[in-house]
């Protein structure tokens, strides 16, 4: 299964797509959208839809995995992470792929072990589970494969629960 995850950002949105093949995970691609700094908060919103629906169909993943916000250091920054959030899951939606929400703590712990680590463990433990040498990786971009790493396993957890129901 092909999974995008998501860290949304109104300044840097992380993106990363992760594949999950007999037990593995394999990076297939990450990186970050700068929508233009200029641009009214319209516009920037449909550039950052416009690139997610892109991803999407540059690479077809089966489901979206998305940070869910819960908390901002003002009111401001809530409202306009709100926004973003929006177009992400309306972009989602549009092509008709599921989403999964998770909190910063679920997918933390998911990838290290503990819920409180700061962005640089994400960021090591990314890199050690997907076999990445790459030291450029911007941490909004390894928060984003940390969200999709999180979907898989959760994903992988709920087969096995399903599969014992069944037996």
């Amino acid at each position: 299964m092909r999974v995008l995850g998501i860290d949304p950002s109104l300044q840097s949105t992380g993106f990363g797509i992760v594949e999950e093949k007999d037990g593995r995970l394999f990076p297939i691609a990450f990186g970050v959208i700068k929508p233009t700094a200029k641009l009214p908060l319209h516009q920037k919103l449909a550039e950052i839809k416009s690139e997610i629906e892109e991803l999407i169909r540059a690479y077809g993943p089966a489901e979206a995995s998305i940070e869910n916000a819960f908390y901002a250091q003002n009111m401001k920054t809530a409202l306009l992470l709100g926004q973003v959030r929006g177009a992400i899951l309306v972009a989602v939606a549009a092509t008709g792929r599921g989403l999964a929400e998770y909190s910063a703590l679920e997918i933390k712990k998911a990838v290290t072990g503990y819920g409180q680590a700061d962005k640089e463990q994400v960021l090591t433990m990314v890199r050690s589970l997907l076999g990445l040498d790459d030291d450029s990786i911007p941490l909004d971009a390894s928060d984003a494969l940390a969200a999709a790493i999180c979907h898989l396993n959760a994903r992988q957890f709920q087969l096995k629960v399903d599969d014992k129901e069944l037996t």
